[in-house]
């Protein structure tokens, strides 16, 4: 997937995710309070410019963890199965010598 490709998705799915959830009724962005209505131009701005910082950042992010786990080869199943293992014995070890002192 490709960073064209991962910009339509967060796209599209920032779009319907905003056309699916009600925006607030006032929104103040004045020092003085003032509240700027819903569907003003300047709240449409604020929005519009939040939303466009939020999508870049998620396409950067995807990007960047895609391409990270793209590099790295898949770990065989063997190696998976031999560190559950070990990971069993250890715990195995550990409890064995907390149950011999609780016994003296």
């Amino acid at each position: 997937m490709d960073k064209k490709q991962i910009e339509k998705l967060v796209s599209e799915k920032v779009d319907a995710a905003l056309k699916a959830n009600d925006t607030p009724k006032k929104f103040f962005i004045t020092e003085n309070g003032r509240g700027v209505v819903d569907g003003g131009d300047l709240y449409n701005a604020v929005l519009s410019e939040v939303l466009s910082v939020m999508k870049t950042a998620l396409v950067d992010i995807i990007a960047e963890v895609h391409t990270k786990t793209a590099e790295k080869p898949a770990e065989k199943p063997e190696k998976t199965a031999e560190k559950i293992e070990k990971t069993a014995e250890k715990i195995e070890k550990a409890e064995k010598p907390a149950t011999k002192t609780a016994k003296k």
